[in-house]
């Protein structure tokens, strides 16, 4: 499941597709202009969202 959490205050969230409940993964989208955005995954293909914010900045999770 992925796990994000706050850099700045240690807040951290799990995440579960509201559709099926299952755990969500940590994955990269590649942008048109070559950036990537950290974000988790369905795994059963119901989509995908952006990290969370918490402090004013993105919530990261480590890629394991």
């Amino acid at each position: 499941m992925a796990t994000y959490e706050c850099e700045k205050c240690g807040m951290s969230v799990n995440a579960t597709c509201g559709k099926c409940d299952a755990p969500l993964e940590n994955d990269m989208l590649k942008l048109d202009d070559g950036r990537e955005v950290q974000i988790s995954t369905c795994p059963n293909g119901h989509g995908k969202i952006k990290s969370p914010l918490c402090c004013g900045q993105d919530m990261s999770c480590s890629i394991g």
